[in-house]
């Protein structure tokens, strides 16, 4: 120990700026000039250290406030977005089930209006074919007249002489003669 004391103590022992060597006693260098900085740097640091140390500690309990507080309002905005979502889902189902109904309302209608389009369609149908059946039976009826007309005028011109023509032309003359008469 006496040597590292002496060493640190007497500066003028050192060897010149120009020579180079190693000193290997460990205890006469390194561990003194060590302890003497740390001692050094405890004693001043201490205060600086501690200080700095608390200006770190409440910033970062500033930060963690903050923190919470930010935190707390994302909470609360959270919860009012959720409310938000909420009432959004409850307004789209009652539009949903509005417009279901609605949907249902306008199939029934179309259902109604086409049915009671088909049902005038079915009438006007059957007038229709009631109509045609009109028209064939008169056209049927018209050629049958026809044809029995031509077939007893030709039954008439073969068996009609001039005597049989003259007594019907003649009994027809008194026939209207005599609507005439109960006309007047």
């Amino acid at each position: 120990m006496k040597n590292g004391t002496e060493s640190f103590v007497s500066l003028g022992h050192w060897p010149l700026a120009g020579s180079f060597g190693f000193n290997t006693d460990i205890l006469a260098t390194n561990l003194i000039n060590l302890s003497v900085v740390f001692g050094v740097l405890i004693f001043f640091g201490k205060g600086v250290l501690s200080d700095l140390l608390d200006n770190r500690k409440q910033r970062i309990l500033t930060t963690i406030r903050n923190s919470e507080e930010l935190q707390g309002g994302a909470i609360e905005q959270l919860e009012k977005a959720r409310a938000r979502l909420r009432k959004v889902e409850m307004e789209a189902d009652q539009y949903r089930a509005k417009g279901y109904s609605e949907i249902e309302r306008e199939k029934v209608n179309l259902i109604d209006s086409i049915s009671k389009t088909l049902d005038q369609l079915e009438n006007c149908k059957n007038e229709t074919i009631h109509c045609e059946q009109q028209t064939a039976i008169t056209q049927v009826r018209q050629r049958v007249l026809q044809r029995a007309l031509q077939g007893a005028l030709g039954t008439l011109n073969s068996c009609l002489t001039d005597e049989l023509h003259l007594h019907t032309v003649s009994a027809n003359i008194a026939m209207f003669g005599a609507m005439k008469e109960r006309m007047d």
